[in-house]
């Protein structure tokens, strides 16, 4: 069960081609390639904390610093960062990266 992205750990059915996504729309983690291969997930999809517009619990998550706490108590979070241990990438690693885009 290990790397599985977050929409195939949840099963919201927001990814490219899911379920829902015609109804929901598409997850932006499920798209946003500048995190593609992050702790070896597929565009966002293991390290969605960091994406703005995800949704979780059926409600629309708004920016990192909105949505953190959220993400910090969520059991995909928390799954991802007991797969990496030793090779998870720091949340502030990743915002550097998106701040750098910019």
């Amino acid at each position: 069960m290990n790397n599985l992205n977050c929409w195939e750990f949840k099963k919201c059915g927001r990814e490219l081609g899911g379920e829902n996504a015609f109804v929901l729309g598409v997850c932006p983690a499920s798209t946003d390639i500048r995190f593609d291969g992050i702790h070896n997930g597929i565009s966002a999809g293991r390290a969605c904390w960091v994406i703005a517009g995800t949704m979780c619990e059926g409600e629309v998550q708004g920016t990192f610093a909105k949505k953190y706490n959220n993400c910090a108590a969520c059991d995909f979070y928390s799954a991802v960062k007991e797969e990496e241990k030793d090779n998870f990438i720091p949340t502030s690693f990743l915002l550097k990266r998106l701040d750098a885009e910019v």
